[in-house]
């Protein structure tokens, strides 16, 4: 018999203990670097938890977080609460705010946002990382191999000192009401008539009466990257056979 087992039970471990930490840098496993955006993810998702004395997500749906931005913020998120894009406890309002909102499904949401002062005064907190940030990140400027070690190094400290500052210094929280769409369905699929790859029902069109996927139909569909929400079209370039 197959044992049922709790694939987050180190990181609720971590949330109940209170380790911040030890979340961050299971966030890193996630994201691939320390950065002070993450680390706020993780704070924001663990003060939001807490306020609203929540069990993590199972994936099941239970529990949604919306978040408002796509940059480091949201893995943080995505790590602390286990609301994913792939088991439909995420959701993303392209409005370019640091902020996520932790609801309950049939209960409480608590929105932890970071404050405008507290963004602005970031770079004189800490003006070695942001100006190798602006230089490289921003700019695209050329670098050497030490400048971006450095700012590795320099986003990671910064990172863990994002867990130590005073909670209302950072953020402002809010108990708010909000409507979580209801449990995903479950669609069909089905295969289209150039390609031969199979497409959720949904997304598909018909032409002569068949089924076609939108890039075999020349039609738009949306991209989600790192500008935001966009309208794309087209197919993606294959190389080889």
């Amino acid at each position: 018999m197959t044992r049922v087992m709790n694939p987050r039970k180190e990181i609720e471990d971590l949330i109940s203990k209170g380790d911040l930490e030890g979340l961050l840098k299971k966030a890193g496993e996630l994201h691939g670097h320390f950065c002070p955006y993450l680390a706020l993810g993780v704070r924001a998702s663990y003060i939001a938890l807490k306020a609203l004395r929540a069990e993590q997500s199972t994936g099941m749906e239970e529990l949604v977080a919306i978040v408002e931005t796509n940059n480091c913020f949201s893995d943080g998120v995505q790590m602390v609460t286990g609301c994913t894009f792939g088991n439909n406890g995420l959701i993303y309002r392209d409005l370019g705010k640091t902020a996520v909102t932790i609801a309950q499904r049939g209960g409480p949401a608590v929105r932890v946002a970071l404050k405008a002062e507290y963004i602005d005064g970031f770079s004189t907190r800490y003006p070695e990382a942001s100006a190798l940030f602006e230089k490289i990140v921003v700019k695209h400027e050329e670098t050497t191999q030490a400048e971006r070690e450095k700012l590795m190094e320099l986003w990671a400290e910064s990172s863990f000192d994002q867990l130590k500052l005073p909670e209302d210094e950072v953020f402002t929280v809010k108990h708010v009401k909000v409507e979580v769409p209801p449990l995903a369905p479950i669609f069909a699929s089905v295969r289209c008539s150039v390609c031969g790859e199979n497409v959720m029902e949904t997304r598909a069109r018909v032409k002569n009466g068949k089924p076609i996927c939108l890039e075999c139909a020349g039609a738009e569909y949306y991209v989600l990257d790192g500008s935001g929400i966009s309208v794309g079209k087209g197919k993606l370039l294959q190389r080889g056979s």
